[in-house]
């Protein structure tokens, strides 16, 4: 599997529009609404979405996924002076659990502390690739009510494999540089 990255262009609003309805559409169809108007929702939702990112991470690094040089999701990072800021990032479900993810924030997180800075990211409560970032060491600094902001430090060492966090490790402290 070879992983690679590439600058997203408005030739890719589609696809990103997606990847986008592909992480929500399980919680839209919740809504019992017609397929159309689900679809249609998710429409509005990405390009709001995609609207703030634009405007709101400027300053970010919007690339395409690319696994074999297919496209397969989405990275939006920010590189601070302070902080790399995982703004979002996203898969196909087909490259879910394939160890993809995992491969995306070790290299993230390998640049990050060659250059001795933190990771931060905020994550849904009900996101299933929280276990992911437990797994990688992110630490929940803060909780929003709909997202945890989630930070990893560049010398943190990882938890040993098989070792669950502690229960002390999920407690929100509260943090003001959000």
């Amino acid at each position: 599997m070879h992983l690679s990255y590439r600058p997203i262009a408005n030739s890719d609003l589609a696809f990103l529009n997606q990847v986008y309805a592909s992480t929500r559409a399980e919680e839209v169809a919740m809504t019992g609404w017609p397929l159309k108007e689900q679809q249609q929702f998710l429409q509005m939702q990405f390009a709001a979405q995609h609207q703030y990112y634009q405007e709101h991470y400027s300053d970010a690094a919007f690339d395409l996924i690319l696994v074999d040089g297919d496209p397969a999701g989405r990275l939006y990072l920010q590189r601070r002076q302070d902080e790399h800021r995982v703004v979002d990032i996203a898969l196909l479900p087909e490259y879910r659990g394939k160890g993809i993810g995992h491969k995306i924030m070790q290299g993230i997180l390998d640049e990050a502390a060659e250059a001795g800075l933190p990771v931060r990211i905020h994550v849904e409560h009900n996101n299933p690739a929280m276990h992911l970032y437990q797994r990688l060491g992110f630490q929940k600094m803060d909780d929003t009510g709909v997202y945890f902001l989630m930070e990893r430090l560049p010398d943190q060492r990882l938890p040993e494999p098989g070792v669950r966090p502690s229960q002390d490790a999920s407690v929100c402290q509260p943090h003001n540089g959000v």
